[in-house]
C-alpha cells in the first residue's frame, strides 16, 4: 500500500473514530468561521468524509474537490482506494471526469474507454464520452461514439452532449 493511500485510509479511520456522532449532528459555523480558507476547507472535508461513510460517489466528490483544489495527493489517494477495491463502472466514469476536468486527458481516456466497454448500452454516457473525445481533438472517435449512442436510442442528454461538444462546451455531468 502506498504512503498516500495509507495516509488517506488512516485519516479516514481516525476521522470516523472521532466523528461517529458528527454524521448525525448538525454542522455548525465553528467548522469554518474565523479560520483560514485552508483550515476551513480541511474541517469541512473531514466532516464530508464522515458523512460520506463508505459511499463511493460521495468519496469521489470529496476527492474531486481535493484533486482540483490543490490537494491532489489526498484526492488521488481517495481515487486509488476506490479503484483498488470492488467498485462500479460508474465510479471509474466519475473519476475520469475529474481527470478530464483537471486537463489530464491521458489519465481520463483509459477510464472512459473501460466504461464504454463495460456499459455498451449506456447511450447517455457514451455520447458524453464522445463529447470529451471531440473536445480533446479526436473527432473520428467522437463521431463513432455518437453513432453508437444514437443507434441505441435518441436520448435528449446524449444529443445535447454531442451538440455542445461541436460548440466547444463540455457536457453537464450528473
Amino acid at each position: 500500500m502506498s504512503k498516500a493511500i495509507a495516509a488517506a485510509v488512516g485519516a479516514t479511520v481516525f476521522i470516523a473514530g472521532i466523528g461517529v456522532g458528527m454524521a448525525a449532528q448538525k454542522l455548525g459555523p465553528s467548522l469554518f468561521e474565523g479560520k483560514s480558507k485552508a483550515a476551513a476547507a480541511q474541517a469541512l472535508v473531514d466532516a464530508a468524509l464522515v458523512q460520506a461513510d463508505d459511499g463511493s460517489w460521495e468519496r469521489i466528490a470529496v476527492g474531486r474537490i481535493q484533486y482540483l483544489g490543490g490537494q491532489k495527493p489526498q484526492g488521488q489517494a481517495i481515487f486509488d482506494a476506490i479503484l483498488a477495491g470492488k467498485h462500479a463502472a460508474s465510479d471509474e466514469m466519475r473519476i475520469a471526469r475529474v481527470y478530464r476536468e483537471a486537463g489530464e486527458w491521458s489519465r481520463a481516456k483509459p477510464l472512459f474507454d473501460t466504461y464504454v466497454t463495460k456499459n455498451p448500452e449506456d447511450e447517455k454516457e457514451i455520447a458524453e464520452i464522445g463529447a470529451y473525445y471531440l473536445l480533446a481533438g479526436d473527432r473520428d472517435h467522437a463521431e463513432a461514439l455518437f453513432a453508437k449512442s444514437f443507434a441505441i436510442t435518441s436520448e435528449f442528454w446524449a444529443t445535447v452532449a454531442a451538440a455542445g461538444a461541436y460548440l466547444g462546451v463540455a457536457p453537464l455531468a450528473d
